[in-house]
């Protein structure tokens, strides 16, 4: 079978898996969750118009659908509307208390938000996002990319050890997270740790990560013949 005739049964089995949904729906319009599964069906598609009704649908039925609000937000992301991706990560952490996700989306809406115009409200920006990754790491210990978010805020008030223990510990729950190693790169290279520096690109670069051409050039000035 050519690469094209996967592609179209792909399709062909999304169709299908849609279809069905709407056919339930149809049997029975009041369950949250059918309407959350067309939506992330559809969203597959890329029929995100179609998709954000049927969010706003799931979650009429179903107000505690904290997916459903994570989704719109990452519609919204889409449309470069961080202001909304934020606003439906918060709601998604109301409509469930301990909702990680939501929380660890705040953060990133907010480090997004960062412009350099105002040093004041870009401080506050900062401080805001390491709160709501501190929450989200509470209630999902496990929760890495966290983690890597965590230690970007860190870097960015530049308190470059904090960074770097925030990564660390992103690598002890997943030692082949790429992001986590690249960061750890920039950080060691920073204050001139270039041995550790090479050796977190290189594991970078091994678990897939595209290292900035920039980082490399620079850490060949460091490497041993």
């Amino acid at each position: 079978m050519t690469d094209t005739d996967q592609g179209k049964n792909l399709s062909k089995n999304a169709d299908e898996h849609i279809a069905k949904l709407k056919s339930q729906i149809i049997q029975n319009d009041e369950c949250g969750t059918t309407h959350y599964n067309l939506a992330v069906a559809l969203m597959g598609k890329q029929e995100f118009v179609e998709a954000e009704k049927e969010l706003h649908d799931a979650i009429d039925r179903s107000p505690t659908l904290a997916e459903a609000y994570v989704l719109l937000g990452g519609i919204c992301l889409q449309r470069n509307d961080l202001e909304g991706c934020y606003r439906f990560n918060q709601l998604a952490t109301k409509a469930r208390a301990g909702f990680a996700e939501g929380y660890g989306n705040m953060a990133f809406v907010l480090l997004q938000l960062i412009d350099g115009k105002d040093p004041k409200e870009d401080e506050e920006k900062m401080d805001k996002a390491i709160k709501n990754l501190k929450k989200a790491i509470i209630h999902n210990k496990n929760f890495v990319q966290a983690f890597t978010t965590l230690g970007t805020a860190y870097f960015m008030k530049g308190l470059v050890p904090e960074g770097i223990k925030a990564n660390l510990e992103a690598i002890e729950i997943q030692p082949e997270f790429p992001v986590a190693h690249n960061n750890l790169a920039v950080a060691y290279l920073e204050i001139g740790e270039f041995d550790k520096a090479i050796a977190y690109c290189d594991k970078a670069e091994e678990f897939g990560f595209e290292v900035a051409q920039e980082l490399k050039d620079e850490l060949a000035l460091h490497r041993k013949a």
